[in-house]
């Protein structure tokens, strides 16, 4: 059991990432070695003190560059459900479990609220991992929102599961229905409008009002929702609630940078990620007398 998850590479998991190294606690670091893509896509940051005028993708090679000085490690892959048990977390990211006496999150601000039905239907044919439950799917047909093209791979491997694949992505270049092995691929005319079942996924409707027969919907995108990703998790409108030491409601719980709310400044994560590495070595410390009392 590690001591620590952290779920997120962007500057606020990765400023909580840097002193728990130096606290020296066994850590799980859940995230993209591309770091921030909302860093990245900065053309210009001026507020990041002590360096200077820089763009976006330097800082983000600076961060980088930092993770191997420190000899962190990065798991790439994406974390879809978390547990809390009372005692610890339970995170699966793909097909593999993991478990720890604390979490940090740092999922950066989750923009989409999920199509209506999304969260009614999760686990009853709405899935947000390919590789956990495309397996299911053989022979039947599905529709997949894919929300950036770092997951058409994914895409792909539900096309060699599934008898049809309903495809609509946000973004307009894409060679998905081109690939010789996507001939069941069939792009959406619109976007997704909501999803509909009772017992399990019966059908999508797009925002012109015409349903599509699936058995399933898979939704590809960069973060899960917090309620959705944690259950029991307090929110503040969209953004997860947290106190001062950035302890949310369930013990153990901590969260940082922009999944707490504004402003969203990579000064204020990286604050945020060092308040939560020092909350999160005091509660391991507090857990750690009680057991030797």
């Amino acid at each position: 059991m590690y001591d620590v998850a952290i779920v997120g590479a962007g500057p606020a998991g990765l400023s909580a990432a840097l002193n728990l190294k130096l606290y020296e606690k066994d850590v799980v670091w859940f995230g993209d070695m591309g770091m921030s893509a909302k860093v990245e896509k900065s053309e210009q940051i001026a507020n990041y003190p002590g360096a200077g005028l820089i763009s976006g993708g330097d800082l983000n090679r600076h961060f980088a560059d930092h993770i191997r000085e420190m000899d962190l490690t990065l798991t790439e892959k994406k974390v879809t459900n978390i547990l809390g048990t009372g005692e610890s977390y339970q995170l699966l990211a793909e097909n593999d479990l993991y478990e720890a006496r604390t979490l940090l999150l740092a999922i950066g601000a989750v923009t989409s609220k999920g199509f209506p039905g999304e969260t009614k239907m999760l686990g009853r044919g709405v899935s947000y991992c390919a590789t956990c439950d495309g397996f299911l799917y053989r022979g039947k047909t599905i529709a997949v929102y894919c929300g950036d093209p770092r997951y058409e791979l994914e895409v792909l491997y539900l096309a060699e599961q599934a008898a049809k694949v309903y495809l609509y992505t946000p973004y307009k270049q894409s060679t998905l229905t081109e690939d010789p092995v996507s001939g069941n691929i069939e792009r959406l005319p619109r976007p997704i409008g909501r999803v509909e079942g009772d017992m399990r996924v019966s059908s999508i409707v797009l925002t012109d009002g015409t349903e599509v027969p699936v058995d399933g919907l898979f939704c590809l995108r960069d973060a899960v929702a917090p309620a959705v990703l944690l259950p029991g998790l307090t929110l503040d409108g969209s953004h997860i609630a947290v106190d001062r030491g950035m302890a949310t409601n369930l013990p153990g719980c901590f969260a940082a940078g922009d999944c707490t709310g504004r402003p969203y400044q990579i000064a204020k994560a990286v604050g945020e990620g060092n308040v939560a590495a020092h909350s999160i070595v005091e509660f391991l410390g507090e857990q750690d007398e009680q057991i030797r009392v």
